[in-house]
């Protein structure tokens, strides 16, 4: 298994695309793109002995709401989270053969570091803690790797 989540707001405090300098969309595309995109390439090969081995190979992209809603001031994080949901959608049909598996999720809104970064004033208590998220994401990789056994049977 392999979970990309590192992630890159660009600006910040956030900013209108206008505004955004060419290296703040450069770093959250370099983070939110290129660096799971490397990572699954490296590991692929890994990924695909696990699954022909039948342990099942599964990459868990972590995606936002901002990748499919256009949110003002969030362009650049926006921009590189939609690309990261569509490339996730690409390996998928391309290592569906492999019985690797390619998942792309929105954790929501959650108390971290990098919300905190994005919206200051939030309130804290309306957030989701991100161990909820986590034991979510485990079950949709748990539940990938099921439905790959139970295609073989």
């Amino acid at each position: 298994v392999l979970i990309n989540n590192a992630s890159s707001l660009g600006p910040v405090p956030l900013a209108p695309l206008a505004d955004t300098e060419c290296e703040d969309f450069a770093r959250a595309l370099a983070t939110n793109v290129l660096g799971p995109f490397r990572l699954t390439k490296a590991l692929l090969g890994a990924l695909a002995a696990s699954a022909r081995e039948g342990r099942g190979g599964v990459v868990l992209d972590v995606s936002s709401d901002a990748a499919v809603s256009a949110y003002p001031n969030w362009g650049a994080y926006g921009a590189s989270k939609a690309a990261l949901a569509h490339l996730s959608r690409i390996w998928n049909e391309e290592c569906n053969a492999l019985g690797v598996r390619f998942l792309s999720l929105d954790p929501g809104d959650m108390d971290t570091p990098l919300h905190a970064l994005a919206v200051p004033g939030a309130d804290r208590m309306a957030l989701r803690a991100p161990a909820d998220a986590a034991r979510e994401f485990a079950d949709a990789i748990a539940s990938a790797l099921r439905q790959r056994d139970e295609s073989l049977q």
